[in-house]
This record gives structure tokens, C-alpha cells and sequence, in this order.
């Protein structure tokens, strides 16, 4: 049938590795915050428009909701900043598993990703096809549609101040019943983790080996060029032996991959916690 030419070969597309940490629980303000992108919509006149999001799951307080005009890097990473200045870091950030919140390298680490892990900032993600794990963000999204783009604004700076409303509204006025009908404004206080506005060196354990990662994505080790990731480019990554030939590559308390020395492969295990000082 193929050669016959009645099979179209169907390209397969690149997923992201699974996150296999458990999820930090909600036990107070700024312990997760959960963002995402509320699904697209065109204004009034018909211009595409892409909400941004943030909130504090515990508190559900609605940290920033803006409209972005690419669902990249370059757009989100200042108004984390931004945030990041008004409230202080948090301990968490859980997102789902697209752009630019995650990728298809190793361990789903994107730059992003990577920016946040320097600040000291967990980044979790949601499985594929589980928005109830994001759930309470979920449902602020089902609020702000009602709420702003049933039907939508005449344009992006009607839509944005509509969004503007919103949030403060949702944030101060209106009570929620899973917050015993106080509203989040009530239950929200600012993180004392300060944004330090350079992002700080990783920490390793003295016994860790330190190895900078070329530009391109390659590290260097035992005499071979292995690539990782364009991710981890320039990163100070720590290599800690586990046995004669086998050791763990860490990005500051994450342990991403194994490495195989005397192979110089790499043996792909889960993403889990480990014993760095940070």
C-alpha cells in the first residue's frame, strides 16, 4: 500500500517529557502560582487577542491577566518580572506543557524554565490533557470569559481595560465560596522573597564536579561532546558520581538526566529532587 502510494506517512511530532515530582501543595500564599494562556479570541475587530495569566492557587488571587502579542519568552518572561517586583518570588510555578513554559528537551526544560530555576522557583507542569490538575486557574478563566469577552471589546486597549477591571474587582470585591465568601484580596499577602533583578549562579555541593554548557547545547566531559540542550546553553550545570562510571547531571536541585562517562551517553531517567545546597 505504500509503495502503491495509498499511505500518507504521517510525520510524528515531538512531546514533552512527562513531570514526574508530585505537586507542591497549597498550604499558604505564593507556595504555587499557576499561569497559563485563556484560549484566543478575536476583538470587535477581529484582531486576535491572547490573554496571559497569573495567579496564587491558595489564595486565588489574580496576580496579572494582559494581553500578549506572542505566545513566547519575549512576552511573558517581563511580566513575570513585573510581578516578580510587585509580589516577591514564589516558591512554585505550574503551567502546562506548551510554549514557552516547557519544550521537548531534556526533562521539558525550556529557557524559561531555566530563568525560573535560577531565581530559586520550582517549575511544574500539568500532564497532557489534565487542565482539572490546574483546576482553580481553570475556573478563574471561566470567570473572566463571562466576565470580559462575552461578547468581546472593540479592540486590544478596550479588551486590556476590561481585563484591568476584572482583576481588580475579581481580586477585591468579589467573594468566593471556596474562601469561605471572603474575596482573595483577604487571603493573599506579598512573598518576602525578594526578585533579585540579576539572576544569581546556581549552587552546587562542594563534592559536585561544575561544567559549563557550550552555547550550542554541548557539554564536555571525559574526552566526549555530548549535547543536552539549547535550553541549558551557558548554564553552569553539577555532575555528582553515583558509581565508578555513572553520574547525575543537575541544574541547581534538579537532577535532569544520567550520564554514562565511559560511553559519554546519556541514560535517561525521572526528574527528581536532589541533594544540591540551593
Amino acid at each position: 500500500m505504500k509503495r502503491s502510494g495509498l499511505i500518507v506517512p504521517v510525520k510524528r511530532r515531538a512531546r514533552t517529557e512527562p513531570y514526574r515530582q508530585p505537586f507542591v501543595e497549597c498550604q499558604g500564599p505564593n507556595a504555587v502560582w499557576c499561569c497559563d494562556f485563556k484560549g484566543w479570541f478575536r476583538t470587535g475587530d477581529g484582531v486576535r487577542c491572547d490573554p496571559f495569566t497569573l495567579s496564587d492557587a491558595y489564595s486565588r488571587y489574580l496576580l496579572r491577566c494582559q494581553v500578549v502579542r506572542r505566545l513566547d519568552e519575549a512576552s511573558v518572561w517581563p511580566i513575570l518580572v513585573a510581578a516578580f517586583c510587585e509580589y516577591g518570588l514564589p516558591a512554585t510555578i505550574r503551567s502546562d506543557n506548551g510554549s514557552p513554559f516547557a519544550s521537548t528537551s531534556l526533562a521539558g526544560l525550556s529557557r524559561l524554565a531555566v530563568k525560573l530555576i535560577r531565581l530559586g522557583i520550582i517549575p511544574e507542569r500539568i500532564a497532557p490533557a489534565h487542565p482539572e490538575q490546574n483546576g482553580r486557574h481553570e475556573r478563574m478563566h471561566r470567570t473572566l470569559k463571562e466576565a470580559t469577552a462575552t461578547p468581546p471589546q472593540a479592540n486590544w486597549r478596550k479588551q486590556q481595560q476590561a481585563f484591568d477591571a476584572f482583576r481588580q474587582e475579581y481580586n477585591d470585591e468579589r467573594p468566593d465560596q471556596a474562601l469561605g465568601q471572603q474575596t482573595p484580596s483577604e487571603h493573599y499577602q506579598a512573598s518576602p522573597r525578594v526578585y533579585p533583578f540579576c539572576l544569581p549562579e546556581l549552587e552546587y555541593p562542594e563534592s559536585f564536579l561544575l561544567r559549563q554548557v557550550h552555547h550550542r547545547g554541548y557539554l564536555r566531559f571525559g574526552g566526549f561532546e555530548i549535547y543536552l540542550s539549547l535550553a541549558l546553553g551557558e548554564q553552569w550545570i553539577g555532575l555528582a558520581q553515583e558509581d565508578d562510571d555513572r553520574y547525575g547531571l543537575y541544574l541547581g536541585p534538579l537532577r535532569f538526566i544520567g550520564l554514562d562517562s565511559r560511553r559519554g551517553q546519556l541514560i535517561k531517567q525521572k526528574f527528581v529532587s536532589g541533594p544540591s545546597s540551593r
